[in-house]
């Protein structure tokens, strides 16, 4: 049984207004547990009301969201749990700090769930250690931390309630190249070490491709085109008729490719580097 099932969910806004948009429209899809999903597409595809609708944030006009086969609306105490049980973390969650203190932060969410003192201490130390917040840090004010470091106290403030599912919004938005990577680390260690279902909105291709077990296509609030990375950047044209395109290094290597070259696709920087490697030792001119 998938750990996450989307049966042809839709919602609007507005609706019965002159100004009704329909941001989700009979979409279905299902997750695994243990799956990375990312869920990509352009601003106003749908996405970020799609994952409110995942953990119970908004109610879906129509259709189900079930959660381990249990429709997460079923009432509003199962809506409410859901809350806990699919960690939603929004884009630029820094923005959303309030603790006098990294460890009240991040123990906010372990607290209301009623948990005691010691569990909650325990959960904290856990979660800033998969986020790679040093434990000095704890009994700082979040609002002395660095850019990076306030993205990680804010990660680890869901993470501490041990969500069966991990949604993050746009997570490295608005970092530098180091704390993308950083914060991409720490999604794979939270990954491993937690045994985390995890689910990613963004907008890179990039991202998308090197983190990804499946990937979610929304254009127009409808699934545009789901599979594996491979299977997804391989249909170049459907990601063409919405305005998507390719990896960066996949667009670089199909040039080559056009050229004469005989390299196949590849969709991460690391298997592109290795393809163009190869190429230069057998004597490929540049």
């Amino acid at each position: 049984m998938p750990i996450l099932e989307v049966r042809n969910i839709s919602f609007g806004y507005g609706l019965h207004t002159p100004f009704a948009v329909q941001a989700i429209d009979n979409v279905s899809f299902s997750i695994e547990k243990g799956e990375c999903v990312s869920v990509i597409g352009h601003t106003g595809s749908g996405k970020s009301t799609l994952m409110q609708m995942l953990n119970g944030l908004l109610k879906p006009d129509r259709g189900q969201v079930l959660l381990n086969g249990k429709d997460i609306n079923e009432t509003k105490k199962t809506a409410a749990a859901a809350r806990f049980r699919v960690g939603l973390c929004f884009q630029y969650p820094e923005y959303q700090l309030f603790g006098e203190t990294c460890a009240a932060d991040i123990g906010f969410g372990p607290k209301n769930m009623g948990l005691a003192p010691d569990e909650i201490r325990a959960r904290v130390q856990k979660a800033a250690a998969i986020v790679g917040l040093p434990s000095e840090k704890l009994e700082a004010s979040p609002f002395d931390l660095s850019g990076g470091q306030k993205r990680r106290c804010a990660i680890a403030g869901v993470i501490a309630m041990e969500p069966e599912i991990l949604i993050l919004d746009e997570p490295t938005a608005g970092l530098d190249p180091v704390g993308r990577e950083e914060i991409l680390d720490m999604i794979r260690r939270c990954r491993a070490e937690q045994g985390a279902t995890i689910m990613i909105v963004t907008h890179s291709m990039e991202i998308a491709a090197s983190i990804s077990d499946r990937i979610l296509v929304l254009n127009k609030g409808k699934l545009h085109l789901s599979g594996t990375p491979q299977e997804v950047f391989a249909d170049t044209q459907k990601l063409h008729e919405i305005g998507l395109d390719v990896p960066s290094y996949t667009r670089i290597l199909r040039a080559l490719r056009d050229k004469g070259f005989d390299l196949p696709d590849a969709y991460t920087l690391p298997d592109a580097a290795k393809l163009l490697c190869r190429l230069l030792k057998e004597g490929g001119r540049t």
